[in-house]
């Protein structure tokens, strides 16, 4: 099958043909060129969905990252991000390797086809001429012939004619002759012409133009073969790209199935346990029977003591259970974060001050390298003093050292706090506390101040008097969730050794020799719950008040 002999005579229509083919192959590369727009759109869609839901550094979001399933979250985002480059290699490799190739294909497709279809149009031209000529050799023959004709007709007249004189003849005779002459002549070259014709008409229709009609056949099978080239790369580009897609949803399969619920739910444990044990069950209280205190010998008289238990039960309690109070409204209203981080329930406090110490051995270790650098730097001065002043270094290793003295002093500082919670330093004594409490008050100034280090009723230390004035808030504001509870009964009696001027909030002011009731013994935390009246109750320091209390209490502990 060959177009230059099957069609032969559909010039046109092949040179439409071709002309189409070059248009097809042209919106091939304009939709690739689409496709590679809506790769590298999709690729950074993906790219910015990614980064929208990405936790933001040094954030609480950060944090929350330590659970398994966000984990498995974040791992989600980080493979999409990834996936998202898969689908701008696709992009990139598509641009290269089929738009590029394409485009410069389709540059000399055109040109080639702009070539062959010149040559045709030549050769039609050519064979344009030729037959022009030939109808130009072929009427000049057939007007000669009939110049002839008329010529011998004529000159057979005259010779018949009997009136005609023999020269008139004789001229008519010679115009005949020549008439016949050039007929013939014209007969021989229309003959030539007509051979010259066929000839290059054979070689029209049988050699140049099916050569010319065969090259553009051969042209259009290489374009076609081109672009069946083109869309394979086209599969094969997205098929590459599928093993690197597949690990990454792989890696998303993966950290789903590393999602572990039971650790998660340790990990919630660990950042909200407090350390507070669960409060104990709460005294029936008979109000039909007439309350009955015994108390010690240096406490108040029972009678005394029944009059103030009957004062106590009148009116609204601001009495309140500790590990069920919002105390992050005290530390909020407090404002900055005491050193010691006191402000937090035990195991919340015992954590910071782990990550503190954590934090401080670090800084230390790379204070002790740049020590040992400096040091070094130093030993190849003193070798070769050419490269430097070993002096110069001694200011900078002074101060190095410093550094490492100030911070080991903060390591001891917070890993004694560190032990204290722990329970790694022995518990005090109550007449460890009441000695401490008589030393301090020899100490007249520090006896205003001695209470903030240790832990207020919240879990929290006081702070100094001066930090006290400026943070002091109303404890209507904290109470008012409180007001309808019902009052915590006497378990014994207690009296100040010390003045005490309870400035923040659950605490309450004493006077030195004051006798008051004890609502709420120390529960470990070096705070002790007493009442005045019944609008006046808090926490004092277990060492400046020596508590009396009732053996029949639930619960109590006889302070010796």
């Amino acid at each position: 099958m060959s177009w230059g002999t099957e069609l032969w005579d559909q010039f046109d229509n092949l040179e439409k043909h071709t002309q189409w083919g070059i248009d097809i192959l042209e919106k091939y590369i304009k939709f690739v060129k689409e496709r590679t727009e809506i790769e590298l759109s999709y690729a950074k869609q993906l790219r910015n969905l990614s980064k929208k839901y990405q936790p933001k550094k040094n954030s609480k979001e950060e944090e929350e990252y330590r659970y398994t399933a966000c984990k498995a979250f974040l791992a989600t985002l980080n493979e999409m991000n990834d996936y998202a480059g898969q689908h701008e290699v696709i992009a990139e490799n598509m641009t290269s390797q089929i738009i590029a190739e394409l485009v410069r294909y389709v540059q000399e497709l055109k040109q080639e086809r702009k070539s062959h279809f010149h040559d045709g149009r030549k050769a039609q031209q050519h064979i344009e001429t030729c037959w022009k000529q030939l109808e130009s050799s072929k009427r000049r023959f057939e007007r000669d012939c009939k110049e002839a004709d008329r010529a011998q007709q004529y000159f057979e007249k005259m010779d018949a004619d009997i009136n005609v004189t023999k020269a008139d003849v004789e001229k008519a005779r010679q115009q005949a002759q020549a008439r016949h002459q050039m007929a013939e002549e014209s007969k021989t070259d229309y003959s030539s012409i007509l051979q010259k014709f066929n000839h290059e008409q054979h070689e029209y229709y049988h050699t140049h133009i099916p050569n010319i009609f065969q090259k553009i056949q051969e042209m259009e099978e290489r374009r076609i073969v081109r672009m069946g080239e083109s869309v394979k790369t086209y599969a094969e580009l997205d098929r590459q790209v599928i093993p690197i897609i597949g690990k990454c949803l792989d890696g998303i399969v993966k950290a789903a199935e590393s999602i572990d619920p039971k650790n998660d739910s340790q990990l919630v444990v660990e950042a909200y346990k407090s350390g507070f044990e669960p409060p104990g069950d709460i005294e029936f209280e008979d109000y039909t029977q007439p309350m009955k205190r015994t108390v010690s010998d240096n406490s108040l008289s029972n009678s005394r003591g029944e009059g103030k238990s009957e004062l106590k039960f009148g009116g609204k309690s601001k009495g309140k259970l500790w590990p069920f109070i919002k105390k992050n409204k005290l530390s909020l209203k407090l404002g900055a974060t005491p050193e010691d981080f006191s402000n937090l329930p035990p195991e919340q406090r015992r954590k910071k001050l782990q990550q503190k110490v954590d934090e401080l051995n670090k800084e230390i270790q790379k204070e002790m390298d740049q020590r040992d650098a400096i040091t070094k730097m130093k030993d190849v001065y003193l070798k070769n003093p050419q490269m430097g002043d070993s002096a110069s270094l001694g200011h900078k290793l002074g101060e190095v050292s410093q550094n490492i003295e100030k911070l080991r002093l903060e390591t001891q500082k917070f890993e004694a706090w560190l032990a204290e919670v722990e329970g790694r330093l022995p518990a005090r004594s109550d007449q460890a506390r009441r000695q401490s409490g008589m030393y301090e008050a020899q100490n007249a100034p520090s006896v205003n101040n001695c209470a903030q280090d240790r832990e207020s009723p919240d879990g929290s230390y006081t702070e100094e008097q001066s930090q006290e004035s400026e943070v002091k808030v109303l404890a209507t504001d904290f109470d008012d969730e409180f007001d309808d509870e019902e009052p915590l009964p006497a378990i014994g009696t207690c009296k100040a050794l010390y003045t005490f001027e309870g400035q923040n909030e659950g605490t309450i002011s004493v006077v030195e020799g004051e006798t008051l009731f004890v609502i709420e013994e120390d529960k470990g935390d070096g705070w002790t719950r007493i009442r005045r009246n019944e609008d006046e109750e808090g926490y004092v320091p277990t060492s400046y008040v020596e508590v009396y209390l009732d053996k029949n209490a639930k619960g109590a502990k006889t302070y010796i």
